[in-house]
């Protein structure tokens, strides 16, 4: 049946109206995209000139070089942490384990601000070893400077590697026990095993890992400002807001749209022909080397790095710094209302996201062909795209409405009321629910997929309506995976900077915004609470992916 078939009103059923709104969901999702480009369009030849001699030369090589060390940052620890703790076994690997994930509650923008004033020349660190070596004078030991390119890779590597280690580890776990003891039968040592067939196996895993935490990096603004990197998003930021060169800005936005299809081409790429499959209720995991003894504890110890350096430090670094800020003059006011903001906008965002994610992955299930499965995927195009470059496409064609709302409750009313969209926070909505509404359909569609086809059609057969199975047959068996598509859609919205940066009302400050605010002023201290409460609900999705994460079959 083709689409046109879909959409003739006289056959037009259950399925053609939930299409209908799948359609309608996605041309909204994709709307920023088509105006980045109207946008870029629209610059003249002197600011594409400037582009492709100052912004681009200064912005591109410092970009390529955070993305280069970040992957490899990011492979490394994410790759050896997970071939540790699913091929060995050893005192507190179970706690290792989920630990490991810590790092993904602190917000990229965080662990810069954390480590700035940590890693100050008159910070703790470096005043806690002068005292060590008993010098006095900070001048005859300095560090060096955090504020780097070499600084930025491994503080965004170290908050990162969680994305590698999620999917190599379920990898590891779920490949056959049988290939490697084949291997070390045939005399293959444990690190040959390793190089020569778990690490082949997983390549897949890594770079689905790898392509997650770059575009983590590619969205990042907060880190790169405070570090003094001038990157392809920092460059966006402050052409629009410094220079006031909207079409700059969107030519750049472009150019870092490329730089994201080049990294889903070259993931893509990594996983052709590298499939394999197996039998899952008969797959037996690699058995777990058992390491006791003195070596066990060294080899925990070794594990914990990361989760030390990406979680522990700049979590009692915040709680230190809070705990201070508190004693001394309390909770500020406008934290609670920044709080409130946070917690508003994001509950909002929330909300619709889940809906809109909901409609989508049922059209996809009534309609049983390809077109609700492209919907589905069309729609979740703008978790790829970097928060600076879905902001700039949001901006001219909400502005362009609320002009024209302006326009005609004036002509009818005479009575003006400004840019209502923008000044309300309604487009700061809108640009999260299209950054993360992958993230809902995703894990919604995770719900459907273990409810069996045939209770719809037993539902069907009772007089039950399309809407009328969704509430009353499939609801109540996806609400887990509901709730856990929320709480991660709620968290990254608490946590996104770039978006709520540009799209924010004026005068209204979130605590994302606050850590941002104060980490350029310098004022560590100010921004810890806002910091800390980023971090606290952050910690919220680990408990789940720690669960859901892992293959049922894994023996833990």
């Amino acid at each position: 049946m083709t689409t046109l078939a879909y959409l003739k009103p006289r056959r037009c059923g259950g399925a053609c109206r939930w299409l209908i709104a799948a359609v309608i969901i996605t041309v909204f999702a994709g709307l920023p995209i088509a105006a980045l480009l109207v946008i870029a369009t629209g610059g003249s030849s002197a600011t594409w000139n400037h582009l492709f001699t100052n912004a681009l030369p200064s912005a591109l090589p410092d970009t390529i070089l955070l993305l280069a060390g970040v992957a490899a940052v990011s492979m490394i620890i994410g790759t050896a942490a997970a071939w540790l703790v699913a091929s060995h076994d050893f005192p507190g690997r179970r706690i290792l384990d989920w630990a490991l994930l810590l790092p993904l509650a602190v917000p990229t923008y965080v662990i810069a601000f954390a480590y700035l004033d940590i890693l100050h020349p008159i910070g703790p660190f470096q005043s806690v070893l002068r005292a060590i070596l008993g010098i006095a004078n900070p001048q005859d030991l300095r560090l060096p400077d955090i504020r780097s390119v070499p600084g930025a890779i491994l503080l965004l590597g170290i908050v990162l590697y969680p994305y590698v280690y999620l999917s190599t580890r379920a990898m590891f776990v779920m490949q056959s026990g049988g290939l490697v003891e084949a291997a070390r039968t045939l005399g293959a040592s444990r690190s040959r095993v390793f190089a020569r067939v778990s690490l082949p196996l997983a390549r897949p895993a890594i770079a689905v890992g790898t392509s997650l935490a770059l575009m983590e990096t590619l969205n990042d603004v907060g880190a790169a400002e405070f570090l003094g990197i001038q990157t392809l998003t920092l460059s966006v930021y402050s052409t629009w807001i410094n220079r006031s060169d909207l079409p700059g800005a969107a030519g750049l936005a472009l150019f870092m749209l490329l730089i994201v299809l080049a990294l889903v081409f070259l993931e893509r790429l990594a996983r052709r022909q590298r499939k394999f499959a197996g039998i899952v209720h008969r797959n037996r995991p690699p058995a777990r080397r058992r390491v006791t003894g003195l070596r066990g504890w060294l080899v925990l110890t070794a594990g914990s790095i990361p989760v030390l350096l990406g979680f522990i430090f700049p979590a009692l670094y915040l709680v230190d710094a809070t705990w201070r800020r508190v004693r001394f003059a309390g909770i500020s006011s406008d934290i609670v209302t920044e709080a409130l903001n946070s917690l508003t906008l994001s509950a909002v965002a929330t909300v619709l996201a889940i809906v809109l994610g909901l409609t989508l992955v049922y059209a996809a299930r009534v309609d049983r062909g390809s077109l609700g499965a492209a919907l589905v995927r069309a729609s979740s195009l703008g978790y790829a795209l970097p928060g600076t470059v879905l902001a700039i496409g949001l901006l001219i064609p909400v502005a362009t409405l609320d002009n024209a709302i302006s326009d005609l409750v004036h002509g009818v009313s005479g009575v003006s009321v400004g840019l209502i969209i923008l000044s309300s926070g309604a487009v700061l909505v809108y640009g999260y629910v299209a950054r993360f509404l992958a993230i809902s359909a995703g894990g919604i569609e995770s719900g459907f997929e273990r409810v069996p086809v045939s209770l719809d059609g037993s539902a069907r057969t009772l007089g039950r309506t399309a809407a009328g199975t969704l509430i009353s047959v499939h609801l109540p068996l996806v609400r887990p995976a509901i709730g856990a598509a929320a709480i991660l859609v709620f968290v990254e919205c608490m946590k996104e900077l770039p978006l709520t940066l540009l799209l924010r009302p004026l005068n209204v400050e979130t605590l994302s915004t606050h850590v941002f605010a104060e980490a350029a002023r310098g004022t560590y201290e100010d921004g810890a609470i806002a910091a800390l409460a980023i971090v606290a609900v952050g910690i919220l999705p680990i408990v789940l992916l720690s669960r859901l994460s892992r293959p049922t079959f894994d023996p833990a």
